[in-house]
């Protein structure tokens, strides 16, 4: 999961070198941090957090198949 979310935020932002993703995983659920340049945290959240709610509504599809729960947080 962490590599979709990784291609995800290269895609968007300016600073895809800055793009660092961190996976944290339990029994049953997987955090995903996800940390992009200060100039690059609005074209990843969005207008009103569309294109980060896209971001999780995607990797969450994603893992059903895992029969995972997955939590993407944007972190600065």
């Amino acid at each position: 999961m962490g590599e979709l979310v990784e291609f995800i935020a290269k895609s968007l932002v300016d600073n895809p070198d800055q793009v660092k993703v961190n996976e944290v995983e339990d029994e049953k659920s997987t955090i995903i941090e996800l940390k992009v340049a200060d100039e690059d945290m609005g074209r990843v959240i969005g207008k009103q957090g569309r294109i980060a709610k896209a971001i999780r509504t995607v990797v969450t599809a994603a893992a059903i198949k895992d029969n995972k729960r997955v939590v993407v947080e944007i972190i600065q």
